[in-house]
């Protein structure tokens, strides 16, 4: 009769367990698909600022406090350099 309980509680030892795998698995991906998602937002919101990759290199390097702006104006001083 003990040993009845025993491969019982085995058996469920091992379903638990598979279930375990299961599901680390599915969070894997979607942790995956997470990241992809983010990663889409943040090309899409670089795209809709329309800047080049100067003026956004620019940006990133002057700090995120500096915006659009700042970078733009770096960008227009320059070509206005360009064209003395």
């Amino acid at each position: 009769m003990a040993k009845n309980k025993i491969e019982r509680i085995d058996q469920e030892i091992t379903k638990v367990r598979e279930k375990i795998a299961e599901y680390q698995e599915k969070l894997k991906a979607l942790e995956a698909q997470k990241t992809e998602a983010e990663n889409l937002e943040i090309v899409q919101m670089v795209r809709a600022l329309r800047m080049t990759p100067a003026q956004l290199n620019a940006m990133l390097s002057g700090g995120m406090n500096h915006g659009r702006d700042t970078a733009l104006s770096e960008s227009n001083n320059q070509e206005a350099t360009a064209y003395e």
